[in-house]
């Protein structure tokens, strides 16, 4: 048997090799990986079973689709990024699969009604993995590009500018060409649609964070006080506040009210995250407050919402009212705790029940347990990346990573808490489950700038270059040097007084 390695002979193994002590982990990458893909192909089978009562091929397609795009993702992060999180990429990819299912098993039914009553129905799974190709596509772009997040504060200001345009591009537009369910936020042309806004999250997430790097002393110490708060200079605060109203008025004449709260609160918790201060967040909730009331007052269409929150039983035959939150409710009381099992209930009569109400569906089919284990996922996946944040060197990045973890947290308890009644429902996707090409576009590029600030956070500081030694000259080839040497002082040298 090999003894033990001495202290000393250990720490110069450590000191020859200081990569040992943190390796990359792309082995447990690859492994969770696999799992994932395991998790995906046996619910593939389970909805084949229950609603076809046959395995067909297409459940190959999409099972080799499925391992290809995330094995390329993999290898690109080995290479681009190797120390990065290796639960973030796994996380997603479980729940790009589980919702590139529950949509195909929603096209078997959808497609069976068409059939029954004579209509054309496109199927929705085959247009997901191309939007699933097309984001990894922009995934790789951005992780290859974006070699060191501390770049992009050069265009933070820039990324403002531009995330302000794109929100308030479809507002302009005429309804024809960017309203969809009475909502003006998207860009439709020719042959595909696509929502700004989402790109837009991402660029104002950068400009904020920038900016508050800039101007984060004065948040804390200047200015003047009100009502006992330290309120920087309005020429400081200007910059915020006036692209934050920007944002929360175009949406709000949008009628998009989950991305302004989804906006509000990102910039919240960022101030929050770079001040430290509590007041800041009793502050903005006050604001919050009180604009509810404004805006319930001011627009029928917030009006409708918190009566359908309120009792969705009430307002269920009414035009716009609470058919779409009952029938999401009535499929998570059938789906109970243990579920109806996957290709087993009736998640299709929900509407939307690919893009806003998918977790209905979930709920439904894999019952309490499996949306809680869902949850949980995002929780990891958040966790993880909040982590990489924290621990990151510099401020923006501790900023940005903050902000694009929470963003995630945010969206899933805006939609998942309108799908529950919990709060009034709004129109955003759920994160890489939900049907929907903006969405997954934006959403992964949010998670390569993610692994980029991991990379950074795990990645060993680089060792400083040992100074190279001074070679001495053979005392027998050095030269001869004259050395004067000071006269002494005393009354011999300085003459007789």
């Amino acid at each position: 048997m090999s003894q033990p390695a001495p202290p000393d002979a250990a720490a110069a193994i450590h000191q020859s090799n200081p990569q040992r002590e943190l390796p990359t982990r792309r082995g447990t990458e690859l492994a969770m990986l696999g799992f994932a893909a395991l998790i995906v192909t046996c619910a593939f089978v389970l909805v084949q079973a229950n609603q076809e009562q046959e395995l067909s091929f297409s459940i190959v397609w999409y099972g080799l689709a499925y391992l290809g795009l995330f094995g390329v993702a993999h290898l690109a992060v080995r290479r681009w990024a190797p120390y990065a999180d290796p639960l973030i990429l796994p996380s997603v990819a479980l729940l790009n699969g589980i919702g590139l299912v529950m949509i195909y098993r929603i096209d078997l039914a959808l497609t069976e009604r068409a059939t029954q009553s004579g209509d054309d129905y496109s199927s929705a799974a085959p247009k997901q993995v191309l939007f699933t190709a097309l984001s990894l596509v922009l995934f790789l772009a951005v992780l290859i590009w974006v070699k060191d997040h501390r770049t992009l504060t050069r265009y933070g200001y820039t990324c403002g500018l531009i995330g302000i345009a794109a929100l308030a591009l479809p507002a302009i537009l005429p309804s024809s060409l960017s309203e969809v369910n009475g909502a003006k936020v998207w860009i439709k042309l020719p042959g595909f649609s696509i929502q700004p806004g989402e790109f837009a999250k991402i660029l104002l997430m950068i400009f904020f964070a920038t900016f508050l790097v800039a101007k984060r002393d004065l948040f804390m110490i200047a200015g003047k006080k009100v009502f006992g708060v330290e309120l920087p200079r309005a020429r400081d605060l200007g910059p915020l506040l006036i692209a934050a109203a920007a944002c929360l008025l175009v949406l709000v004449f949008e009628k998009d009210l989950g991305t302004s709260l989804l906006f509000f609160a990102i910039v919240l918790v960022l101030i929050y995250i770079a001040t430290e201060r509590a007041i800041w967040v009793v502050t903005g909730l006050g604001f919050f407050v009180v604009g509810c009331v404004i805006a319930y007052k001011l627009f029928t269409h917030v009006e409708q919402r918190v009566a359908n929150w309120i009792d969705p039983l009430a307002t269920y035959s009414d035009p716009g009212g609470g058919y779409q939150i009952a029938q999401g409710l009535f499929g998570l009381g059938t789906g109970g705790v243990g579920g109806t099992g996957l290709g087993a209930g009736r998640p299709d009569i929900v509407p939307e029940a690919n893009t806003d109400f998918i977790t209905a569906g979930l709920g439904e089919e894999l019952g309490f347990v499996g949306l809680a284990a869902i949850l949980m996922v995002y929780l990891i996946l958040a966790t993880r990346g909040m982590r990489s944040a924290l621990a990151v060197r510099d401020t923006f990045g501790k900023l940005l990573g903050c902000g694009l973890s929470f963003s995630i947290v945010m969206q899933v308890f805006v939609i998942v808490g309108g799908v529950t009644k919990l709060i009034p429902m709004t129109g955003i996707t759920t994160p890489f489950l939900s049907y929907g090409g903006s969405s997954l576009l934006a959403n992964y590029m949010l998670v390569a700038l993610l692994l980029r600030i991991s990379d950074a956070a795990r990645r060993p500081a680089a060792k400083p270059r040992p100074k190279a030694p001074q070679q001495q000259t053979p005392i027998a080839e050095a030269g001869t040097v004259l050395v004067n040497r000071p006269p002494a002082a005393g009354p011999e040298a300085g003459g007789a007084r």
